[in-house]
């Protein structure tokens, strides 16, 4: 295997990890929207930021769980089109 090769594999190994987190926290996101959300607070400032807007609103959670996962599907499905002979 050459050196962009390995590369390439990289990269696309990094895309399908990054495919399967979305999916499986857009899953835990629209099932159990308050014990996630709960999880994650934090006394982080950064970490806090990115689930604060969840805080108390199961259903926005629900929603952008559902949005993390069609984005997760959607990026798996382009790297199954870009890895076809």
């Amino acid at each position: 295997m050459g050196g962009s090769d390995s590369v390439d594999l990289r990269l696309r190994r990094s895309a399908e990890m990054a495919a399967v987190f979305m999916i499986g926290d857009g899953m835990l996101g629209l099932l159990q929207p308050r014990r996630h959300v709960a999880l994650w607070r934090s006394n982080v400032p950064a970490v806090d930021m990115l689930v604060r807007p969840f805080a108390g609103q199961p259903g926005r959670r629900r929603a952008y769980g559902v949005l993390q996962i069609s984005a997760g599907i959607a990026l798996a499905a382009a790297l199954r089109r870009s890895t076809r002979p």
